[in-house]
């Protein structure tokens, strides 16, 4: 998906909301065991189709499937190809935090843009160029590059400053990084809960498109996010999971789950308009 693409979707569902796919097995209903063999896929299935005209993107964690072993890996592949086969609007992003020694992430890459057809992958940069540059390889697909998380350890490296220029380490990662690929392949993971730094990564990357996790049950505030972090394109991915997710225990999850993401595209919609963006 182009990021022209991206942005007309965004234009058209007047949405920029991404539901991320962090499935739970501890979590989801529990009558779904009872009643289904594959309790997960149909919950994501669920979900998928009671709010999918009202977000652009998803973000399954692979984390909660690749803990469930080869059940797990064959529940996220048949989400992606639901997604896919239903919905070929959506911008998937698989959340797999990859980073390695560059043939290692070509293997990474192969996985998620040979294998399976998913728009982007999350990449730590801290092993450098050439960990990132084989997911730039593939025409048409993204790296959601991580550079400011939402979580109290950010504060142990990613703030670090350089003593002589008092250059911060993901302001570092910012720019160094703007060599490796265009706003047309790599977005940025920016934390909801460090909207006030948004200024100052937009001074640096002013085009790209950001994933913006946190809001929500992290406590990040969407209205923060847009003041500092919207551009012309939009440019914001906003991640919300459990807010959505798990709305209801009952049977009704998937109508709650639509509920929650209405009102976020409800204010998204706003702020859209405010911007004159649609």
């Amino acid at each position: 998906m182009t990021k022209q693409e991206l942005f007309e979707n965004i234009q058209r569902k007047k949405s920029f909301l991404c539901v991320g796919l962090d499935t739970d097995v501890n979590k989801i209903p529990e009558f779904l065991f009872d009643e289904f063999d594959d309790p997960i896929f149909e919950f994501n299935k669920a979900i998928i189709d009671a709010t999918a005209d009202l977000c652009v993107a998803y973000k399954p964690n692979l984390a909660f499937y690749e803990s469930l072993g080869l059940q797990g890996w064959d529940v996220l592949e048949r989400t992606v190809e639901y997604i896919r086969a239903n919905y070929p609007d959506q911008f998937i992003i698989a959340d797999a935090k990859r980073g390695d020694i560059g043939n290692t992430s070509a293997m990474y890459a192969r996985t998620f843009f040979g294998n399976m057809d998913v728009d982007s992958v999350t990449v730590a940069p801290y092993m450098g160029e050439d960990s990132v540059t084989p997911f730039l390889t593939y025409e048409g697909k993204w790296v959601t590059l991580l550079v400011l998380t939402s979580n109290k350890g950010a504060y142990d490296f990613q703030f670090m400053k350089d003593a002589e220029t008092g250059e911060r380490l993901f302001e570092k990662v910012l720019k160094t990084s703007l060599s490796w690929g265009t706003d047309e392949n790599i977005m940025y993971v920016v934390g909801a809960t460090k909207a006030e730094m948004l200024t100052d990564i937009r001074a640096i990357i002013p085009e790209h498109f950001l994933l913006v996790p946190g809001v929500g049950a992290q406590g990040g505030s969407l209205e923060e996010v847009a003041k500092f972090g919207l551009n012309s394109s939009c440019g914001l991915l906003v991640n919300s999971s459990r807010q959505i997710l798990y709305a209801s225990e009952e049977a009704d999850y998937a109508q709650a789950a639509r509920r929650e993401a209405e009102k976020v595209q409800t204010e998204m919609e706003f702020i859209l308009k405010q911007a004159e963006l649609i």
